[in-house]
C-alpha cells in the first residue's frame, strides 16, 4: 500500500500488509488494517497520525494484491499454482490443471488445508468413487492457499522396473 501526505510529504511510505493484519506506521505504530477497505484504512491512517500532524490528510493507494490461489500437484497434467477466481472444488482443481495422468491414483487424492501456522489438516478424498457414482456430495471447495495432491499409484511406481516385451520374444530372426 502506498500513502501519500499532502501537507506533510516526509510522513510518505510504502507499506506492506503483514501476515497478522497489521502494517507498521513512521512514527504512528502499528494499525490494524484486515478486514478493511481503502476508505477505511485511510481514516485509520489519518487516526494514527492525530497527535503528530494538525489535520492529516492522506491519500491511500492499492500498490500490489495477492490474489487467493490454490496448490495442484503430484500426478496432474499441468501441476502448479492457480488463481481462485470463485467457487472451485477438488474435482475442478484437478480439471484446470490439466487432469489426471495415466499414473495418477484418483483414488487418495489429498487436500492440504493450513489451519495455523503450526497444523495442517489433511483430507484423503476418493475422486475415482465419486466420479464412478456420479456424485459429487463429498467433494471439497476450495480455500484460499489449499494445496492437492494427487499420488502415483502402485503400478506406476514399479512399471519402470519390468521388463517390457519385444518383438522378437514372438519372432525368430532366422525365420526371414
Amino acid at each position: 500500500m502506498e500513502i501519500s501526505f499532502i501537507v506533510a510529504p516526509e510522513f510518505n511510505q510504502t507499506l506492506t500488509v503483514q501476515p497478522d493484519g497489521y502494517v507498521m506506521l513512521k512514527d504512528a505504530g502499528m494499525v490494524e488494517v484486515e478486514g478493511l477497505n481503502l476508505q477505511e484504512f485511510s481514516s485509520a491512517v489519518q487516526k494514527a497520525y492525530q497527535g503528530y500532524l494538525h489535520d492529516p490528510q492522506a491519500a491511500v493507494a492499492l500498490k500490489e494484491f495477492e490474489h487467493p490461489y490454490f496448490i495442484v500437484g503430484g500426478e496432474v497434467g499441468k501441476p502448479g499454482k492457480y488463481e481462485l477466481h470463485s467457487d472451485t472444488t477438488v474435482t475442478e482443481a484437478v480439471e484446470i490443471a490439466g487432469g489426471l495422468t495415466q499414473q495418477a491414483k484418483h483414488s487418495q487424492v489429498v487436500l492440504f488445508r493450513r489451519v495455523n501456522d503450526d497444523l495442517v489438516e489433511a483430507r484423503l478424498l476418493d475422486l475415482k468413487k465419486m466420479l464412478k457414482e456420479r456424485s459429487l456430495r463429498e467433494d471439497m471447495h476450495l480455500r484460499p492457499g489449499d494445496m492437492v495432491y494427487v499420488p502415483q499409484n502402485a503400478i506406476s511406481k514399479i512399471a519402470r522396473f519390468l521388463t517390457k516385451p519385444s518383438l522378437s520374444m514372438y519372432m525368430s530372426p532366422t525365420q526371414f
